[in-house]
């Protein structure tokens, strides 16, 4: 059974779902010049709506039979497979570990989508040495050639420097801000650092903010 958090599949005609649906569309006319094939979610600080995000963003991605990859890159906090309730005896860190997964990618299927799920896998001690290692950017590639587009689900980029070793691959980065709680300086920070790696900032999802009644439309 999925997360209730997903509405994109458990409610799909909601408000907080069209609203996925909308981020969607402004994301991918954000590549009209430059197709976006990997995107890269993170946020300036911890928040725990960020995973939450990323999921509902890439069913609404997979909306209309469009093959998209999602990638659980938080090797500190995985959430993915249990927004999903999906194993993870094995997943993305198999791919540094051997051949079979790279040849035959442990992905797992997200039912009435076309969404594929990849899993954290087992968590290494310290994995900021697989971000960084050659293999990374055959692992992109891989996947890459696999859907439409690789979404990846990263850490908190002021805190661990996994995100940024990511962000400086992919072909665009989209920051989860949470209203109320995230600090200005967090934001301006997270800016910052994306821009020292040469990142694509493609925009910002404000979560957790209050829905103005007067703007519905029903």
């Amino acid at each position: 059974m999925t997360d209730t958090n997903l509405v994109t599949l458990t409610n799909p005609g909601s408000t907080a779902a069209e609203a996925y649906r909308t981020l969607r569309t402004n994301i991918e006319f954000s590549g009209v010049d430059e197709q976006l094939r990997t995107l890269l979610v993170t946020s300036p600080d911890p928040v725990d709506d960020k995973s939450t995000t990323v999921a509902n963003l890439a069913i609404a991605m997979a909306d209309g039979d469009h093959p998209v990859i999602l990638v659980d890159a938080d090797l500190r906090r995985p959430m993915q497979h249990t927004l999903f309730n999906l194993s993870n005896e094995q997943g993305f860190t198999n791919f540094f570990k051997n051949d079979a997964a790279f040849n035959d990618p442990p992905l797992q299927t997200v039912p009435h989508t076309s969404l594929r799920v990849l899993t954290s896998g087992p968590l290494p001690p310290i994995p900021g040495q697989l971000l960084a290692s050659k293999k990374m950017a055959e692992v992109l590639a891989r996947l890459t050639d696999m859907s439409e587009i690789v979404i990846f689900d990263a850490p908190p980029i002021i805190t661990v420097n996994d995100a940024s070793l990511l962000a400086s691959l992919v072909d665009g980065v989209l920051l989860v801000v949470r209203a109320g709680s995230t600090k200005r300086d967090y934001v301006k920070a997270a800016k910052d650092r994306l821009e020292k790696v040469n990142a694509r900032l493609v925009g910002a999802v404000l979560t957790n903010a209050r829905v103005d009644k007067a703007l519905r439309y029903t």
